[in-house]
């Protein structure tokens, strides 16, 4: 577990306060973005600080790997992709670590195996349970900034595993929970977090912090900043994280940060649309105790994550129901495999898949306890001829499934209704660590 590892490794010999550093694919895209990487690196160790480097594989090179292994295989092993696709990151460290050392800064690169980065054995979407500390710490003692393979891990029988979608994220938070560092910053290509995708509303706001609740919620409703797991593990272990612009290192970005360090100013942050789920319907299942947990576990099995669940009213008179349930697309053959195999028992008569749908969320920290919201973003919608078709809600989140087509429009009319464009937008200031 993660409170172990940062205890981890300490060697007793005084270390300057450590910074995470984590740079993406388009960050590294090719040997001069390389360089002006090593550049952004070297200005933050002059401030004083030791420097733990993630870097993602170059550009495109994780596609490029998967469009290969495809046109060898049409379902290859999880296993070999594993491997196959761990050999992008090794590049980008080697080139990067180079390309410091030309500089005058002292660097080494080192893979999941050297560092001894430990996940549980599951192939292509790994957990970390583990990290030691031991010889980055070593290698920072003697000046050098270390330059780390994210996406990747290794098993207690030393089988290398990746850590799927926004893999190198979840190892820079995790590294720096593990070394106590002072803050993780994420590198990207865009300047932080906005109240929705600006590709969607221009006029979408900066916000210069959000909480570590907001940015989970929003990471979860199709939000890609940061993957959910890089966040919960932030959360977690209250690593400070700010997600920051690779192409201009002047601007400090997002702060993402505890709720308690941050005045509320707006019951709603931001508006999120996801495209990449479909939505089941299950029609007919017989309505006896037991057959939804022989359903979600089968999927559970298959490490399929399910996202908002529905279940119809039950017809005494047939004694059945519906159940109805999102998934990513990606997951729909597996997911009707299961549920052939599950048919029997559940006896249900037909499956309805449409996978023409969008999700659509509102997030806030400042929607605790304040009355309204739902049905403001429900009136919002039907002043728009917007159908809702599944809603789902929590503490701090509002989404509903609507169609596909209304996507765009649901985005900016939330927008506009929870006044969060960039000229009223308040801004949110709190108690900020060191940066």
């Amino acid at each position: 577990m993660l409170q172990a590892i940062i205890t981890n490794g300490q060697t007793g010999n005084k270390m300057k306060d450590i910074v995470v550093q984590k740079f993406g694919g388009t960050s590294v895209a090719d040997t001069d973005k390389i360089k002006n990487v090593a550049q952004a690196i070297i200005r933050e160790k002059n401030k004083g600080h030791d420097i733990v480097v993630v870097v993602s594989a170059m550009g495109h090179t994780t596609d490029y790997l998967v469009k290969m292994a495809h046109e060898i295989s049409a379902n290859p092993s999880s296993r070999e992709m594993d491997m196959l696709l761990s050999t992008g990151e090794g590049v980008s460290i080697a080139l990067l670590a180079m390309a410091l050392q030309e500089q005058g800064c002292p660097a080494v690169s080192m893979n999941a195996m050297q560092i001894g980065i430990m996940t549980e054995k599951v192939h292509s979407k790994a957990r970390i349970i583990d990290i030691k500390t031991e010889k980055i710490k070593s290698y920072l003692e003697q000046g050098k900034v270390v330059v780390v393979a994210g996406f990747q891990g290794i098993t207690e029988d030393l089988e290398i595993t990746t850590l799927g979608r926004g893999g190198s994220d979840t190892s820079a938070v995790a590294l720096a929970g593990a070394l106590n560092a002072i803050r993780c910053d994420i590198y990207t290509d865009v300047e932080g977090v906005y109240t929705t995708d600006p590709r969607i509303v221009p006029n979408a706001s900066r916000l210069e912090q959000i909480s570590y609740g907001e940015m989970l919620e929003l990471a979860r409703v199709g939000a890609n900043v940061l993957h959910p797991r890089a966040v919960e593990t932030a959360k977690q272990y209250e690593v400070p994280v700010r997600v920051r612009s690779t192409f201009k290192l002047d601007n400090l970005g997002t702060l993402i940060l505890g709720v308690e360090k941050m005045e509320l100013h707006k019951p709603v942050t931001g508006v999120a649309s996801d495209l990449s789920q479909l939505r089941i319907v299950v029609c007919d299942v017989k309505d006896n105790p037991g057959t939804a947990a022989i359903l979600f576990n089968g999927l559970a099995i298959a490490n399929i994550s399910v996202d908002m669940i529905i279940q119809s009213y039950a017809r005494r008179e047939l004694n059945t129901n519906d159940i109805a349930f999102t998934i990513d697309k990606g997951d729909l053959k597996q997911t009707l495999s299961i549920l052939e195999k599950v048919k029997a028992q559940l006896e249900f008569s037909n499956v309805f898949v449409d996978d023409k749908i969008a999700k659509i969320s509102i997030v806030g920290a400042g929607m605790i306890d304040r009355p309204g919201i739902a049905a403001k973003m429900f009136k919002t919608l039907a002043d728009n001829n917007i159908n809702i078709k599944m809603i789902a809600t929590s503490e701090i989140k509002i989404s509903c499934i609507v169609d596909e087509n209304d996507a765009k429009k649901s985005v900016e009319s939330l927008h506009e209704a929870f006044h969060l464009e960039s000229d009223e937008i308040a801004e949110v200031r709190g108690t900020l660590p060191d940066v």
